[in-house]
């Protein structure tokens, strides 16, 4: 992609994206998604009610009085991005594609995520590690985050989501908010993600276009697996192949939901035409 097509394209992604974390996201991200702990603020006289525990006892000793140390939450958190960038991400067949819709919400979030004063990082991955961006804070940091989102031109085709989460356990040690999207057309990922969620605060965003869930009947029509290559020939004008398309599809939305059940981790899951703003607030209102 030329340098002016590509900063076109960021430019648009930023102004649409800003307004909505701007206006609808910051708040809902900010009361969703709790501090790492909490860090003392001052000291105040000892009132009725005060846990003792919580007693200054250098400070009550020279003021001849009790004090008690008061903490607040500390806000300051850290995002990371984990984006699947596979072929299978390129498909679409509305107006966005998945992988734009993804550029979409990643930029959405990352600025919420700024309004907090927050860092961001970033891990593009397919069945191996393509990019990590260590979480870092600044608008700047964010505008090159969309860019190489949009810009990612993967060495792999391949999906392996076990892989990024691993990698995720491996450099990230201190507690994150973590974003994982993907369509999640992906071998198992209960194992890592249990790890990574015990550690972390996880939601994965399924990511799905409508016509992966049904096929139409076009006749005798020759399909390509994006990932690997693989061609083969469907009489979509037989119930029974439409039928085995949908099971299929059925199959691995279920055992996605149910492998993020298992792990106590979030799970979002919005279509490439529709809107995925209300998808968003719903969740974060669910967790507030």
């Amino acid at each position: 992609m030329e340098t002016k097509e590509l900063l076109k394209k960021v430019k648009k992604i930023e102004i649409k994206t800003r307004r909505l974390s701007d206006h609808i996201f910051s708040g809902h991200y900010h009361t969703s998604f709790k501090g790492r702990g909490m860090t003392f603020s001052e000291v105040r006289q000892y009132q009725y009610g005060d846990d003792f525990r919580a007693i200054d006892w250098n400070v009550s000793a020279r003021n001849n009085d009790a004090f008690v140390k008061i903490f607040e939450e500390e806000r300051e958190l850290t995002m990371m991005l984990l984006i699947d960038c596979s072929d299978s991400q390129s498909f679409g067949t509305t107006s966005q594609s998945k992988n734009e819709l993804v550029a979409e919400i990643a930029a959405t979030l990352a600025f919420s995520a700024t309004q907090n004063n927050d860092k961001i990082g970033l891990i593009l991955f397919t069945d191996e590690i393509e990019l990590f961006i260590p979480p870092k804070k600044g608008k700047s940091h964010v505008l090159r985050i969309i860019r190489e989102v949009i810009e990612c031109q993967p060495k792999s085709k391949k999906t392996n989501v076990a892989v990024a989460l691993d990698f995720l356990s491996s450099v990230i040690k201190k507690r994150a908010i973590v974003f994982l999207i993907s369509d999640f057309i992906t071998a198992d990922f209960q194992k890592p993600l249990q790890i990574a969620a015990k550690k972390h605060d996880v939601t994965g965003i399924r990511i799905f276009d409508s016509r992966e869930k049904s096929l139409p009947n076009i006749g005798i029509v020759q399909v390509q697996d994006a990932e690997t290559g693989e061609k083969i020939w469907l009489d979509t004008q037989t119930i029974s192949t439409r039928l085995a398309y949908e099971n299929k599809y059925k199959t691995n939305v279920e055992n996605c939901q149910n492998t993020f059940s298992k792990c106590a981790a979030g799970l979002v899951e919005t279509e490439a035409n529709e809107s995925y703003v209300t998808k968003l607030v719903t969740y974060f209102k669910s967790r507030a």
